[in-house]
């Protein structure tokens, strides 16, 4: 009896947790903050999503990825598609790299969310660079400090919902 208790346990859903997750990143990246911090807002979105792929694979995929990079364009008012392809390409390169290692423990994690965030970046830069609209990275060196400092905090929170 203990178990099948135990498999009960193991089996557990993440849909409503996931959903939630989602909920408190887009409240936490359009909360308004003072001028002086809002330059140091990590990526809640991106670091949610990077946890949801790492520890949810079944239930987090590529086109997880393309929904939650659509949903943050129109959060943030971003030329639409943007956060969504740098998204799905982040998503494909994590994937791609751990597909043979199952096992993740928490520094490799928050290596994978550091580079994460760095190609975000890089990825923004690269492209508005092309598009002819000014990217300064001097701005955006504090928001890739603050995310990979609050990947503690992201996984923290949403650790019990690992496989």
């Amino acid at each position: 009896m203990p178990i099948a208790k135990l498999n009960y346990e193991k089996r557990k859903d993440p849909l409503l947790m996931i959903i939630i997750s989602i909920i408190a990143g887009s409240v936490l990246m359009v909360y308004p903050v003072s001028y002086e911090t809002a330059g140091w807002r990590p990526s809640f979105m991106l670091m949610i999503l990077l946890f949801w792929i790492l520890y949810q694979p079944i239930w987090c995929g590529v086109w997880f990825a393309f929904g939650m990079g659509i949903f943050v364009d129109l959060l943030l008012d971003a030329p639409l598609g943007l956060n969504a392809l740098s998204f799905v390409l982040i998503t494909f390169a994590t994937r791609y790299f751990i597909r043979e290692r199952r096992i993740l423990t928490f520094g490799n994690s928050w290596v994978i969310a550091a580079l994460a965030v760095i190609a975000h970046i890089l990825f923004l830069w690269v492209s508005q660079t092309i598009a002819g609209t000014h990217f300064s990275i001097a701005r955006h060196w504090q928001p890739v400090m603050s995310s990979v400092l609050a990947w503690p905090l992201v996984y923290y929170c949403l650790h019990k919902w690992r496989i």
